[in-house]
């Protein structure tokens, strides 16, 4: 239990929102004590949720970027075994001049239920099967928080992806490894592992041994097990479908 860190008894102040926001990045462990001590979400949820829409929509205001989507869409179709014609092909690119707003729109959304959500259940595991005592707020807060790590690569992807005219992936271990087959196992796999990704379980698997003080060793190998099962198991459905 030598990873133990106290959340209480501080009688410093507590950290404004950009003192946070770069704390994350550059000393989480203190960040996320002055969390658990004041718990406080929406301003963080806001920064990183509308930082995140419009950086991930920003490849999508040029248009390579659209039609770098537009052939992302087809493909993954034909994927599924949709056979795409010329009229619905047409439709599509009809329709390509509302993807920066659709996309801007989902991330917010969808952000958000998905933050709702795996707090939620990180809260039953925490404190209903393992009996800690953090708040839904206190959880809540810390999960958004390590929100900045994914933030920060919707930034670094977006940004780079404006400039290329695509949508592809620049962090995955498959854009850093071009020589994998991408329709291949391996390569959907390293597709599967982005390095901005692991960084986020890192960073949340710190924030809830801070917030439950416990050892973040045994949280981060369980988040990573998980990670890596899912990974394994969208790189078997994309190698049986073709993809």
């Amino acid at each position: 239990m030598t990873d133990t860190v106290t959340t209480s008894g501080s009688s410093s102040a507590s950290k404004n929102l950009f003192a946070r926001l770069i704390g994350v990045i550059t000393s989480p462990k203190d960040t996320f004590a002055d969390v658990a001590r004041a718990p406080r979400w929406f301003g963080m949820l806001a920064v990183t949720t509308v930082a995140a829409a419009v950086f991930t929509a920003l490849p999508l205001t040029t248009d390579a970027g659209r039609q770098s989507a537009l052939e992302q869409q087809v493909q993954q179709m034909k994927s599924f075994g949709f056979d795409v014609n010329d009229q619905m092909y047409e439709q599509m690119e009809r329709r390509a001049g509302m993807m920066p707003y659709t996309t801007a729109g989902g991330v917010l959304v969808v952000g958000t239920i998905v933050a709702v959500i795996a707090s939620g259940i990180l809260f039953a595991v925490f404190n209903a099967g393992l009996g800690g005592t953090a708040s839904f707020k206190q959880l809540f807060s810390v999960f958004v928080h390590a929100g900045v790590i994914s933030t920060l690569s919707a930034v670094f992807s977006g940004a780079l992806n404006y400039f290329r005219g695509t949508m592809s992936s620049v962090s995955n271990l498959s854009a850093l490894l071009p020589m994998v087959p991408e329709t291949s196992f391996v390569g959907h796999l390293l597709a599967a592992i982005d390095i901005f990704l692991i960084w986020y379980v890192f960073v949340l698997a710190l924030g809830l041994a801070v917030l439950y003080r416990r050892r973040t060793q045994p949280i981060a190998i369980t988040l990573f097990s998980i990670y890596g099962v899912i990974a394994i198991v969208i790189a078997l459905v994309k190698t049986r479908l073709g993809g």
